[in-house]
């Protein structure tokens, strides 16, 4: 084996269309119910991973971002088992970078332990598939598995390791929908989505909408395949409610939305009766992504550049998943 191994990686973040909240396996990310996601071509992480036995602990380096304790253990944590997988010893040094804000909704933990999987099973020499792949990464990160096959993904649940696992529907060239990130804060949320998968069985609305899950999987794969934009739109925006539902009504009470997010949530409403075609989902956060089709993204824009609230306006496009780069951090 060289002593020196090396490998860098491009990940997106995903939008989840069907959501996933709670955990049938707390250890295994083993979801609650199957989701469905689309991999977002302008929002990813870049992260270059080195193993070599000049080193004499893991390292890990968010790139312009201060790590918590907590973050670098749950890298370290995740190469001890792709380590454990190549049956080596090495340590490694890590460096990522985000494009975007971490921990405002838009899914960094998910490109970024996709990231992370892909550059350090390729730098180890790994020969895995998309599907090992992605049972890898959700061991770091639940949603990160979406990140790894291309364009529009499904999660199945599953039940164990072998069966919970993401594939990838269609490609990112399938169908021209847009995913608007709207980026309203910066500042982090004080619950992480792992503590809130937790605390997702308090709720007396989880056990109602696992029972609706199955038949509106079925329906939104329904509206994906014939490309009814506003149906499949209109079924997300109530997924996102109904699983902030859940979490409202947990206890303790998870509130990620802001005041801006509510604003936002509003005039979207409020746009639509004025005939642009839009609908909000939103993740475990504040941020709000808005689903809109090209014809009624010029409106938008200049719908959301009028409000003061908006810092940031992002357009997404269906994108590739999880990929190998050959231009290293460091």
């Amino acid at each position: 084996m060289p002593t020196v191994l090396k490998a860098s990686c491009k990940a997106p973040t995903n939008i989840a269309f069907i959501k996933y909240w709670g955990k049938k396996d707390e250890v295994l990310r083993v979801p609650e119910n199957s989701s469905i996601s689309m991999n977002l071509d302008k929002l990813f992480t870049i992260t270059t991973v080195e193993f070599s036995p000049r080193f004499k602990k893991d390292s890990f380096q968010l790139k312009n971002e201060k790590t918590e304790v907590k973050e670098q253990q749950r890298v370290f944590k995740h190469l001890d088992q792709i380590r454990a997988k190549a049956r080596i010893t090495y340590k490694a040094k890590v460096m990522s970078v985000n494009n975007f804000p971490a921990s405002t909704g838009l899914s960094s933990s998910a490109s970024g332990m996709a990231a992370l999987t892909v550059a350090a099973a390729a730098a180890l020499k790994l020969k895995l598939s998309k599907k090992e792949l992605s049972r890898l990464a959700r061991l770091g990160s639940g949603s990160s598995c979406r990140s790894i096959p291309d364009g529009f993904v499904q999660w199945q649940a599953g039940n164990d390791h072998k069966t919970s696992v993401a594939v990838s529907l269609y490609p990112p060239d399938y169908w021209e929908i847009l995913d608007v990130v709207v980026i309203a804060s910066q500042e982090k949320k004080d619950i992480s989505s792992t503590v809130g998968h937790s605390l997702a069985g308090s709720s007396p609305f989880l056990p109602v909408r696992l029972k609706m899950m199955p038949e509106k999987i079925k329906k939104l794969k329904m509206y994906l395949k014939q490309k009814d934009f506003s149906k499949f739109a209109s079924l997300s925006e109530q997924e996102a409610l109904n699983m902030h539902a859940v979490m409202i009504t947990s206890n303790p009470s998870l509130l990620y939305w802001t005041p801006n997010t509510l604003t936002l949530m509003k005039q979207v409403q409020r746009w639509r009766q004025e005939g642009v075609n839009v609908y909000f989902t939103i993740n475990t956060g504040q941020d709000i992504h808005l689903l809109t089709q090209k014809k009624d993204l010029n409106k938008l824009v200049s719908k959301l550049k009028n409000l003061k609230i908006v810092k940031k306006i992002i357009v997404n496009k269906p994108g590739r998943g999880a990929r190998l780069i050959k231009k290293h951090l460091f």
